[in-house]
């Protein structure tokens, strides 16, 4: 099985989508200057001058992407809290903080894959 030429193969130190994500890795030069807040993007990258925000085109869908993370997350509460029967106390020291960072988590990685799609969709 032959390698494809425009697979990964060709995009050698380039990072994943995981690390370009935690970093905020712009797309263009590599700076960690994608997100101006924890779960949203800067409009220009302060490195290259790349325009994030004419890139990000799908914000209509973090809604979408919201609430399948809240049903998965609701729903495992649900079965902790029928299996274990923790106080109050416990699972709102546990699920508050779980879910405000899994929430920021999901929308670092929808919107750098959002742009990153964009961005090379943009280029010739």
């Amino acid at each position: 099985m032959n390698a494809d030429p425009t697979g990964p193969t060709e995009k050698k130190g380039q990072p994943g989508l995981v690390s370009a994500a935690l970093s905020g890795l712009c797309p263009r030069c590599r700076a960690k200057t994608l997100f101006a807040a924890p779960a949203g993007l800067a409009n220009r990258c302060s490195n290259c001058g790349l325009d994030i925000l004419s890139l990000e085109r799908g914000g209509r869908f973090v809604g979408v992407v919201t609430m399948l993370l809240a049903l998965v997350l609701i729903l495992a509460a649900l079965g902790v809290d029928e299996w274990l029967h923790p106080p109050l106390w416990a699972s709102l020291l546990f699920w508050g903080p779980l879910t405000v960072g899994s929430v920021i988590g999901a929308l670092r990685f929808y919107k750098t894959m959002w742009v990153y799609h964009q961005y090379e969709e943009s280029q010739p």
